[in-house]
């Protein structure tokens, strides 16, 4: 496990850090960020990839069903002097009647079984001419079964070990001393394992049109953990399905209503 899995600053300044570079970059090829703009997080932990808006003076909602990371949201925008509304409710029954312009779903959807009503809930909750920002690592990418998160150095550090049969990756974090309920929480991840070929299909499933995709080899988020400069995937890697999954450590695509 690494230090910014414990000191959630940290880490709200690094998302801070990275979609003030990346991610709102690619959302204003299609959408230009000016003030009063309405963003809506969906699964916004502590809040970083909001901070970014907030400072251009759009009005930002963020939805966790962590009260934990709600709390750290409200306490950190409060500590930069910003305003952001965070709501600690689960977005499956959460009663929300506003629209949004800009719907950010980033490294969420692959910790949920129930993607396409994801999409749906998404869609629902976009205005007109609004656009939704999806990024998520893919499965098969070197660490995209979050063993990160483990505190057995070895584990953590281990690249494809979530690709193993189930029973036996049970078996090698039970010897390798992972608590049970991080065991739990990989097993869930692992059950919910999404590649771009299956976002894709669910995005045409609920009626969303994407207009735009990049891949990347080296994530852009390891720019500020890692000190690593972003690379994109080449192409003749990222237009081969399934083998693309394998070379991409992140995927952004943004969606619109068709």
């Amino acid at each position: 496990m690494q230090k910014r899995h414990t000191n959630r600053k940290q880490y709200f300044n690094e998302l801070a850090e990275t979609c003030e570079k990346y991610f709102l970059p690619f959302i204003e090829h299609h959408k230009k960020i000016t003030p009063n703009l309405s963003i809506l997080e969906i699964g916004c932990g502590e809040g970083g990839n909001l901070l970014p808006f907030s400072k251009r003076g759009c009005k930002v909602t963020g939805i966790d069903i962590s009260e934990i990371r709600i709390n750290e949201a409200k306490q950190f925008f409060q500590e930069e002097g910003l305003s952001g509304n965070f709501l600690y409710q689960d977005i499956f029954t959460a009663i929300i009647v506003e629209k949004f312009d800009i719907i950010i779903i980033h490294d969420v959807i692959e910790h949920v079984l129930t993607k396409k009503r994801l999409l749906a809930i998404a869609k629902n909750l976009l205005n007109s001419n609004g656009v939704i920002y999806v990024g998520f690592p893919p499965w098969q990418m070197p660490f995209g079964g979050h063993q990160q998160i483990c505190r057995n150095r070895m584990i953590s550090f281990s690249p494809f070990i979530h690709l193993l049969p189930e029973r036996i990756y049970k078996i090698l974090l039970k010897k390798a001393g992972i608590n049970q309920r991080t065991i739990t929480e990989l097993m869930e991840i692992k059950g919910c394992g999404t590649t771009i070929e299956l976002f894709k299909k669910l995005v045409k499933e609920v009626e969303l049109t994407q207009v735009d995709e990049a891949y990347y080899f080296i994530n852009p988020h390891y720019e500020s953990k890692f000190g690593l400069k972003p690379v994109k995937t080449i192409s003749i890697f990222s237009a081969i399905p399934i083998w693309r999954n394998f070379f991409t450590t992140s995927y952004f695509a943004i969606l619109k209503k068709t």
